[in-house]
């Protein structure tokens, strides 16, 4: 259907999430799908996928903040309704199946279990037909879990469309660095860096991503040169420039304990080396790790007590 003159979606006033039923079908779903979009979530209590998409759709229409409903129907308890909509071309033969409601008729569909991210992807996908979008904090959270559970392409169309939608966005341009740089796309990653707007170029997270660049570029030439690097080490113990490149070296392997321990080893056996290389090196690591990454605390107290014993 096209949806173009359409009105846009506004919030919800009631609860976004509820159980429906036959009798409340046409007011919890057609009707209401007039003034914002409505997921159908048909379910089973039989139903092993069920019992983990249905927390997942809960979770992403609470984040959406009452920009879509979320309305769940049991099949077996409503066979009338299913038989009802399964004439009207709805295919409701398994269960999960998810439909998308927008002024009055199916927008969208999906069957089967889906991970977080491709339900707030098919969420932000109806959302942008209606007229609205996710809110950026949410978007933005969203993105961040996908990076951190390796889901990197996902990812980088979170942090794509919040820059459509905020283009000096510090976090998006962030994270999307990091994205190129978890790819193993430097250079397109250094292109992206040159692109950040010049409001936000000293920005923490654009800061962040910056060192986390320079650092992957540093670590990828030192990183075939480990087994040299601790071979060195283990012949002279002192040698410092080994272990420094060591040290840029396991970073970029993302053994970030042992990076830090190898830079302060120097700084214990020689303080202030090379005009302080190894104490200004790990500060970068800091930034680019992130200043509430468990590694950074872990070394920045240890980096204290060096300092102040």
């Amino acid at each position: 259907m096209d949806l173009i003159g359409q009105p846009a979606a506004t919030p919800a006033t009631g609860p976004t999430i509820i159980d429906g039923n036959q009798a409340t079908f046409m007011q919890d779903v057609i009707e209401a799908s007039r003034q914002i979009p409505v997921l159908v979530d048909f379910w089973a209590t039989w139903c092993g996928p069920c019992k983990t998409l249905t927390p997942t759709l809960e979770k992403v229409v609470t984040a959406a903040g009452g920009r879509v409903r979320l309305v769940k129907i049991d099949v077996d308890a409503n066979r009338a309704l299913v038989a009802q909509l399964s004439q009207l071309g709805l295919p409701l033969q398994s269960v999960p199946t998810v439909a998308a409601f927008w002024q009055g008729q199916i927008a969208d569909i999906f069957q089967g279990g889906l991970p977080e991210s491709e339900v707030r992807r098919f969420v932000e996908a109806l959302l942008k037909m209606a007229g609205g979008t996710m809110p950026a904090a949410d978007l933005l959270a969203a993105a961040r879990a996908a990076q951190e559970e390796g889901d990197i392409e996902s990812a980088a169309e979170l942090y794509q469309a919040m820059l459509q939608e905020e283009p000096e966005k510090p976090e998006a341009w962030g994270g999307l660095i990091r994205c190129f740089l978890a790819a193993g796309r430097e250079e397109e990653a250094e292109a992206l860096l040159a692109e950040v707007p010049a409001k936000i170029v000293d920005h923490a997270e654009v800061a962040g991503a910056r060192s986390a660049l320079l650092l992957a570029i540093e670590g990828k030439q030192a990183s075939g040169q480990l087994r040299e690097l601790e071979a060195r080490l283990a012949a002279d113990a002192d040698d410092h420039e080994a272990r420094y490149e060591l040290a840029t070296a396991l970073n970029a392997t993302d053994r970030r304990a042992e990076a830090a321990a190898a830079l302060l080893d120097i700084m214990k056996r020689q303080r202030g080396w090379n005009e302080d290389a190894a104490r200004l090196q790990l500060l970068k690591f800091f930034e680019a790790w992130g200043l509430d990454d468990p590694a950074t605390m872990a070394a920045r107290r240890k980096l204290s007590a060096l300092l102040f014993s």
